[in-house]
């Protein structure tokens, strides 16, 4: 199987183009080749796949066996692919997805080569059941929740994964490994959630941190960057436009009044190329 290593702002994948399905062993096959230690290592695997509703379709499968409905960093690291190994001409193209459907992308190239991904990440889901979580409301804002004798109010998203956004005093030091896990199994959240920390420092600019569901920590979360944003707005922290800065960098998010899509935009980079025996 040839692979490739890539990443968006850190949260890095394997990439895999010449597989026509999904294997039939492919959650033992992430959770082995995504550990970093003893295979290749990646937060996820990701295969490119024919579609007959789009240019090309996207799997995502955790570092942990489970599959991601959505994931905003590992679509634009598809559209790079496609694009730079010659798989499409098309500077707008569309990627089908699971949980979020069909996605059009645009690219910017530099020097011939796709240098930044705009992505429309589509209209944001904010009815508690829906998100989902075990709460009837619609959206659901500072709802509170207690773990550990520790008070959060979060804000509930769904980007075509499941989202609760928690603004503390300083995303970029919070203590990720203990609450993260904690939060994501939750029973407020029959399918687990990402959980963002954010710390909003402007209109236009808030520092988060992610902990995801089925990875753990990453250095960004592209579906998470766009919860954040929408959060923010509902909350009357930020306008609809804002810098999401995470650990890896920085994505541009805006929350388009007119249609009500989210469109996100940031980088993707190659790694390296290899082969699994």
């Amino acid at each position: 199987m040839e692979f490739t290593k890539m990443h968006g702002l850190g949260n890095d994948f394997i990439v895999v183009a010449d597989q026509q399905s999904l294997p039939g062993d492919v959650a033992d096959l992430a959770i082995k080749l995504c550990n970093r230690f003893f295979g290749i290592g990646a937060d996820g695997l990701v295969y490119i796949l024919p579609s007959d509703k789009a240019d090309f379709k996207m799997r995502i499968i955790n570092s942990d066996g489970s599959e991601a409905e959505q994931c905003g960093n590992a679509i634009r690291c598809v559209a790079k692919y496609v694009y730079d190994n010659g798989l499409t001409s098309k500077t707008e193209l569309t990627i089908e997805t699971l949980g979020a459907g069909v996605q059009p992308v645009q690219l910017k190239l530099e020097n011939g080569k796709a240098a930044q991904v705009t992505v429309d990440m589509g209209q944001p889901i904010l009815n508690g059941l829906d998100v989902p979580t075990t709460i009837d409301a619609n959206p659901v804002i500072g709802h509170q929740v207690t773990i550990d004798g520790r008070e959060f109010a979060f804000t509930a998203v769904s980007m075509g994964n499941p989202h609760c956004v928690i603004y503390v005093d300083d995303a970029a030091n919070f203590d990720l490994a203990t609450w993260g896990p904690k939060l994501e199994k939750h029973p407020l959240f029959p399918r687990k959630i990402n959980v963002e920390f954010a710390t909003v420092n402007s209109r236009d600019q808030v520092d988060m941190r992610v902990w995801e569901r089925g990875a753990g920590p990453t250095l960004a979360c592209g579906t998470g960057a766009c919860a954040t944003l929408v959060s923010s707005v509902l909350n009357g922290h930020t306008d609809r436009k804002a810098t999401i800065s995470l650990a890896g960098g920085d994505l541009l998010i805006d929350w388009n009044e007119d249609n009500n899509r989210i469109y996100m935009t940031g980088p993707a980079a190659f790694v390296f190329t290899g082969t699994v025996i």
